[in-house]
């Protein structure tokens, strides 16, 4: 899986456990305030999950440049001082437009930290 050059910038990974899921882990370079991660920095894990999700259902079509046209993110809960995962799912894959949904979550899956949904632009080879 290639990640995006800003996946590298939040220190993102690929989770060798689950396929789809990435990892960022804490660090001062995530942090708000004290004890916290910064919501851009969860905002951005989730929007590198959804790009990895919308590539590789791209991919199995014969790929496909995107360009976002919106995002919309709701916070549920603080991130705290530890590895923070997130998954993106397509939801809907047109011919010209995508919607995908990410989730990001800490301990437990089911008691996410934050979603979003995104609708990209999809300019097909």
């Amino acid at each position: 899986m290639t990640l995006p050059p800003y996946a590298m910038l939040l220190g993102l990974s690929a989770d060798s456990d689950e396929s789809g899921v990435l990892i960022m882990p804490f660090a001062e370079g995530v942090l708000g305030r004290p004890g916290f991660l910064h919501g851009g920095a969860i905002s951005g894990l989730m929007e590198m999950a959804a790009i990895v999700a919308l590539r590789d259902a791209l991919a199995e079509e014969g790929g496909g440049r995107i360009k976002p046209i919106n995002v919309t993110v709701d916070f549920m809960r603080g991130g705290r001082d530890k590895p923070t995962r997130a998954r993106g799912v397509v939801t809907r894959l047109g011919t010209r437009v995508a919607n995908v949904e990410a989730t990001a979550w800490q301990d437990d899956r089911d008691k996410p930290i934050a979603a979003a949904r995104m609708n990209y632009l999809i300019a097909r080879p």
